[in-house]
């Protein structure tokens, strides 16, 4: 069942492939924020995926976060979901990443349940 409190975490390593120089967002060999992002959405798609009936899916609708310091080749971020409130097919989630200094990012993400045949359908 969908509702307030379901968690989850994802991890990643600091790579040159998810360097802001490598992701085209910046010129440096920090943590970029679009990968940031990707893994907070991915931790709040994870602390929900169990919950969904056979065929649905969730994804992301709006996001919203701040990237409050910089992580450098090697930093281990672990990025965490919170469900805060469902609605209908609408959820959302308060959203964080840390490294071992401490939290690099927060922030809210909202994610809608669809049908994933119906959605894919929307492509042809």
């Amino acid at each position: 069942m969908l509702e307030k409190g379901l968690t989850a975490v994802s991890r990643t390593t600091v790579s040159q492939a998810n360097t802001a120089a490598a992701m085209g967002s910046g010129d440096m060999a920090v943590f970029a924020t679009p990968a940031m992002v990707a893994l907070m959405e991915n931790a709040a798609m994870l602390a929900v995926a169990g919950e969904l009936p056979e065929g649905a899916a969730t994804v992301g609708g709006e996001i919203a976060v701040t990237h409050l310091k910089p992580s450098g080749l090697g930093a281990e971020i672990i990025a965490s979901a919170v469900v805060t409130e469902v609605d209908g097919r609408k959820i959302t989630f308060t959203v964080g990443a840390r490294d071992a200094e401490g939290l690099i990012g927060e922030g809210t993400h909202v994610r809608f349940v669809v049908d994933r045949a119906r959605f894919l359908a929307k492509l042809k």
